[in-house]
C-alpha cells in the first residue's frame, strides 16, 4: 500500500507530525493533559490522508497517541512537581485503579467500533467544555472530595475512559478536582501525573489489541502503535513542553479556564464533523 505514495504523500506526513508533535508539547504543560486531545484526531486525518484503512485507523490513532504521550506527561509531571503544585495523595490513590480501568479500556479496544470512541470524547468533553466556558466557579459539588471506594471507582472510570480516547487523564482529573473547588493550576498538574499512569499500561495494551490485524496495518506499526509517529512526534513536543508549563503557572485562572473551554469546543466540532460525513 505503502509503495504507492507520492514523496508529496511523505512530506504532508511528516511535516503535520512534526508541527502537531510542538503543538502537543506546549498543551501539555499548559492544561495538564498529554496531549491526546490533539494527537487522536491529528493522526486520524494524517493516517486517512495517507489511505490507512478505516478498521484500523482510530484505534491506531488512539494506541499511538498513548505511546506519544509518555515522556510528554514524565516531563511534564516533573516540572510541575518542581513547583510544588502536585496533590501526591489523591495520585496515590488513584494509582492501582487507574491502571486497572486503563488495562480493561484496551480489551475493549481490541473489538470497539471506531464510532466508539468519538461518541465517548463528544459527550465527556461537552461538559467539560459548557462548564468551563459558562459556568464559571459554580458548578460545583457540596462537600469535600470522597475518599475510600468512591475516589478509586472514579479512578477506574478515568483510567477506562482515557484508554478509550487515547488521552493522558487530565480532562477528567480536571473536571473531578475543579467540582471540587481545587484550583485549576493544581488540577493541571495533577492531571499531568495521571498521564504517566494511563499512558505507559495503555501503550502496552494497544500493542496487544492490535496484534491480530497486523496484516491491515501500516509499515512501522507495533499493534495499534505507529512508530513513524512517535518517532516524529516525541522529539518536539518534549522540547516545547516546558513552554507550556510556564504559561500555565503566569496565566490567570480564568484565562486558563477560557483558553481549555476553547480548545475542547475546536476538538469537538471536529469529531462531530466527522461522525457527520
Amino acid at each position: 500500500m505503502f509503495s504507492a505514495f507520492a514523496m508529496n504523500d511523505i512530506i504532508f506526513l511528516v511535516a503535520g507530525l512534526l508541527v502537531a508533535g510542538a503543538a502537543t508539547g506546549i498543551l501539555a504543560g499548559v492544561f495538564g493533559v498529554g496531549g491526546g486531545l490533539v494527537i487522536v484526531p491529528v493522526l486520524y486525518e494524517l493516517f486517512r490522508t495517507i489511505g490507512v484503512s478505516e478498521e484500523v485507523r482510530m484505534p491506531l490513532a488512539i494506541g499511538s497517541s498513548l505511546a506519544i504521550i509518555i515522556p510528554t506527561s514524565i516531563r511534564s509531571f516533573r516540572a510541575h512537581l518542581s513547583k510544588d503544585a502536585v496533590d501526591m495523595d489523591l495520585l496515590k490513590a488513584w494509582a492501582i485503579p487507574v491502571v486497572l480501568g486503563v488495562i480493561a479500556g484496551t480489551l475493549v479496544a481490541r473489538i470497539a467500533p471506531p464510532m466508539l470512541f468519538k461518541a465517548l470524547f463528544i459527550g465527556i468533553a461537552t461538559f467539560t467544555c459548557a462548564r468551563l466556558l459558562f459556568a464559571r466557579d459554580n458548578w460545583v459539588l457540596k462537600g469535600d472530595m470522597p475518599t475510600g471506594l468512591p475516589l478509586q471507582i472514579y479512578g477506574a472510570v478515568i483510567g477506562l475512559l482515557s484508554s478509550l480516547m487515547g488521552i493522558g487523564g487530565g480532562q477528567l482529573c480536571n473536571l473531578y478536582m475543579m467540582l471540587y473547588r481545587r484550583p485549576i493550576h493544581q488540577a493541571v498538574a495533577t492531571s499531568s501525573g495521571l498521564g504517566v499512569l494511563i499512558s505507559i499500561p495503555g501503550a502496552l495494551g494497544y500493542i496487544y489489541a492490535g496484534w491480530p490485524k497486523m496484516d491491515v496495518l501500516p509499515p512501522f506499526s507495533l499493534g495499534y502503535i505507529s512508530l513513524l509517529g512517535v518517532a516524529l512526534f516525541i522529539p518536539t513536543s518534549m522540547l516545547t513542553v516546558k513552554i507550556g508549563v510556564n504559561l500555565a503557572h503566569r496565566l490567570p485562572k480564568r484565562q486558563l479556564e477560557l483558553g481549555f473551554g476553547l480548545f475542547l469546543l475546536a476538538v469537538i466540532l471536529r469529531f462531530l464533523w466527522s461522525l457527520a460525513a
